[in-house]
């Protein structure tokens, strides 16, 4: 009996022993085989939960599928098979393999647009020809407000007044209409009424039509001045004396119809003007003159046929007497074209008429060839004319003639002329040629203290006349803001009857720049060189040759600033003679000397 209750309590001491080793134990299934058991005794110990599971976890197992040779069936081992677990597993990341950027949520794909695709029906050309550029439109106008009209005023030096107007009507492609008034007088102090002023009023007119453009001007023109020369060195004092006074009044109109111009094959074009004035000075002497002019031409591929003519009708008057001086020109031509060079042959028929009577036929040809392609061209020219008589003609260019001037028309028997022209880098420009005249009947100022003081005559060298020489041009302009030109003329003459070219210089240099240093300032200058001349004088020696006196050379510099106080208001000053050279363009009338004179502008 007491067998039976030790058997019982050795069976709960080994449940306890073995439940927590269970609960942590995953058992494998058994295979369908009676399993041995075996008992086995073991010494009761005392022990908590706590040592029963360590005591469980130090426990020797063989985790193999088939338990291992300790658990083989000859050696008492079990068919069944345990896997214990020592612990729990805790997974542990190495810092270096932890992601630390969050991910982009942002959707940044690209937005395609939806491409169309159409095809064209265009036939490939194979022309590599270089075609003709089209012409630029103009830009626009950068200020909105245009200022039609400008005004200038001005005062200075030598009792200087100035004063000049234009007028317009503005921005108009089919109708331009406007006006101008100027005004420009000086008074010298050395010289007793050493006077000179200059007057001009004109209006004009310019309508653009569809096929035409019709223009047309009105001017009147009136210059001022005295005879205030006289013989500033003579030995015997010249009496005091009253100048007399000499005006030119001249009443202009001109108009003028032509064909537009139309990029067409086999063009026809036109043109025809009208121009005209009538002439008279403070005494007896007038003059109306009435050009009526037009040409015609054709175009067929390269060739150019056309023709021009004029009519030169003139009435010359003075106190001893009447002239009819006409002259009717004719000129038919044709002209040859390609990309390198330009050809025109014709001739030039002129037929005088009224108080002379001769006909001519000259020669009317000209050349160009391209030397150096879109740099360098190489031209000639063989030409000649009548030259009309003109008393306006004279004294533009000399105001002191006298009464009565001799009226003959002068010819250019040929006039030929070669050089070249072209560009020599960007913005410069020149032009160079020789040149070698006939002409006939030189018409040449000489004075005429003789019979009436300080007033000159015209008189020709009789035959024919030789003159040769050199021109030269040259434009400098890179841009806008800067500009400077120059042209030289080197002549040498070969009388046939007269012993020198009276006051006919034999070098002549004019220049001049223009300097838009801001948009607030501009300047300009000018110089002119006059090479010496000699004048003839009307006394002659006991072996009967001319005395004549010598007219220096001389250079006058002038240059003047502009300054615009704002869009409407400028200010401006001008110097003339800046060198203060004595300089005579006629003998016994020297030029004025430095004079300055400023004033304001305002637009409007």
């Amino acid at each position: 009996m007491i067998s039976k209750y030790k058997f019982a309590l050795l069976s709960l001491l080994t449940v306890f022993f073995f439940a927590p080793a269970s609960a942590q134990t995953k058992k494998t299934a058994d295979k369908k085989q009676p399993a041995k058991t075996t008992k086995k005794t073991a010494p009761v110990q005392k022990a908590s939960a706590k040592n029963l599971g360590d005591a469980a976890a130090k426990v020797t197992a063989d985790t193999t599928k088939k338990g291992g040779a300790n658990n083989a069936p000859g050696n008492g081992g079990g068919l069944a098979e345990e896997i214990v677990v020592t612990t729990s597993y805790k997974p542990v990341l190495a810092e270096a393999v932890k992601i630390r950027r969050n991910p982009d949520l942002e959707d940044k794909t690209p937005y395609k647009a939806p491409l169309s695709y159409s095809l064209m029906d265009k036939k490939l050309t194979q022309d590599n020809n270089i075609r003709q550029l089209e012409a630029m439109k103009r830009p626009p106008e950068q200020d909105s407000a245009l200022l039609n009209n400008y005004a200038r005023v001005g005062l200075g030096s030598m009792k200087t007044t100035f004063g000049e107007a234009y007028f317009g009507n503005g921005r108009d492609e089919a109708l331009q209409v406007g006006g101008y008034l100027k005004h420009f007088a000086q008074s010298g102090s050395s010289i007793n009424k050493q006077n000179d002023s200059r007057q001009e009023i004109g209006v004009f007119g310019k309508s653009i039509n569809q096929e035409n453009t019709l223009s047309g001007r009105l001017t009147y023109q009136r210059h001022g001045t005295y005879f205030y020369g006289f013989d500033q060195d003579a030995v015997v004092p010249v009496p005091e004396f009253d100048p007399q006074k000499q005006t030119f009044n001249t009443f202009g109109a001109e108009g003028e119809i032509a064909k537009n111009y139309t990029d067409e094959e086999n063009a026809f074009t036109y043109a025809a003007k009208f121009k005209g004035y009538v002439f008279k000075n403070a005494y007896s002497a007038r003059e109306n003159n009435i050009v009526l002019s037009g040409f015609m031409n054709k175009t067929v591929k390269q060739f150019y046929a056309g023709l021009s003519a004029s009519l030169d009708l003139g009435t010359q008057k003075d106190s001893l007497y009447s002239y009819n001086n006409s002259i009717l020109r004719a000129n038919p031509y044709i002209k040859f074209q390609g990309d390198n060079y330009k050809i025109e042959a014709g001739i030039n028929l002129a037929k005088e008429f009224g108080m002379s009577s001769r006909f001519y036929i000259f020669p009317a040809a000209k050349l160009e060839l391209q030397v150096i392609p879109k740099y360098v061209r190489l031209f000639a020219e063989a030409t000649g004319d009548i030259n009309r008589a003109s008393i306006k003609g004279f004294t533009d260019i000399n105001p002191f003639l006298g009464e009565n001037i001799n009226l003959v028309n002068s010819v250019d028997r040929l006039d030929i002329n070669l050089g070249l022209k072209g560009t020599l880098a960007p913005g410069l420009g020149f032009k160079a040629a020789i040149f070698r005249n006939t002409v006939k009947n030189l018409p040449m100022f000489v004075n005429n203290f003789g019979e009436e003081i300080n007033k000159y005559q015209v008189i020709y060298d009789n035959g024919d006349t030789r003159v040769s020489g050199f021109k030269g041009e040259l434009d400098f302009k890179p841009g806008e803001t800067f500009n400077i030109y120059g042209r030289i003329e080197i002549k040498d003459y070969k009388m046939a009857s007269e012993a020198e070219p009276w006051n006919l210089p034999k070098f002549i240099l004019t220049a001049g720049t223009a300097i838009h240093i801001s948009d607030k300032v501009d300047i300009n200058g000018s110089l002119m060189f006059r090479g010496s001349a000699k004048e003839r004088l009307s006394l002659t020696n006991t072996a009967g040759n001319e005395y004549y006196a010598p007219i220096k050379s001389f250079a006058d510099l002038s240059g003047g600033a502009t300054y615009k106080v704002n869009k409407q208001l400028s200010v401006f000053i001008q110097a003339n003679n800046i060198l203060n050279a004595s300089s005579k363009t006629w003998y016994y009338y020297p030029n004025y000397g430095f004079n300055i004179f400023g004033g304001v502008g305002y637009a409007f």
